[in-house]
């Protein structure tokens, strides 16, 4: 299974408010969030503008968790990379607020904010070097190629008279039985070596089809 991620393309704000009342005292957190997308590879980092206490700082730490604890599953059903959030604002009641409180809000306001940001899907792209006799080199070519991989150079093998190495990316998702048509291609001997290198963007067609398969266009459920 294919490990997809998401992020997001334009920043927003978002509010969220938990309020929740049960025989004694109640349940009260209210945050303000700005939701902003970072660049690729930089992850995810929270941070916080609140001045004159109107969220106590021993409340804080609860509104993280609950961003994190959201960033698990985003909008589109996948672990959500490359996002900044910032608490800006919110309220507080003195004796119904709490740390669990404070999450649960955290969580509402990124259900509220996270679609605005224009949610897109991220595929594994893996660093390739295939290796096989020359004459098979325009096959193994276009057997990357042909499976949404880019090239980005070859040559030949200085210890293997006759052989080239062809190097580029390829998605993961095109990866399940490359090794069966690469020995196909090239009479059983061209080989592979690969591994992780970066996210990009699933084009919009495939990403689509993704999302029908994983039946996680719904997102959260939250």
């Amino acid at each position: 299974r294919v490990p997809y991620k998401e992020t997001i393309r334009k920043p927003a704000t978002s509010h969220g408010r938990y309020k929740h009342q049960s025989g004694g005292h109640g349940q009260f957190g209210d945050v303000y969030l700005d939701i902003k997308p970072l660049s690729r590879g930089e992850g995810f980092n929270f941070s916080q503008t609140i001045v004159g206490g109107v969220v106590p700082k021993q409340y804080i730490p609860g509104v993280e968790i609950g961003v994190r604890e959201y960033l698990v599953h985003g909008p589109l059903g996948f672990p959500v990379v490359d996002v900044a959030v910032t608490l800006t604002n919110g309220s507080y009641h003195s004796v119904d607020s709490s740390e669990q409180a404070f999450k649960q809000a955290a969580r509402l306001a990124m259900t509220e904010g996270m679609p605005k940001c224009e949610p897109m899907l991220l595929e594994p792209m893996m660093l390739i070097e295939v290796c096989a006799p020359q004459e098979f080199t325009s096959k193994v070519l276009q057997l990357v190629t042909g499976r949404r991989g880019q090239i980005l150079g070859y040559e030949g093998r200085t210890d293997w008279s006759g052989w080239d190495c062809v190097s580029g990316y390829l998605p993961q998702a095109e990866m399940h039985d490359f090794i069966v048509e690469l020995r196909s291609l090239t009479l059983g001997v061209g080989f592979f070596n690969w591994h992780y290198d970066h996210l990009q963007e699933v084009p919009g067609k495939l990403a689509e089809g993704v999302l029908a398969t994983m039946g996680s266009s719904n997102g959260n459920g939250q």
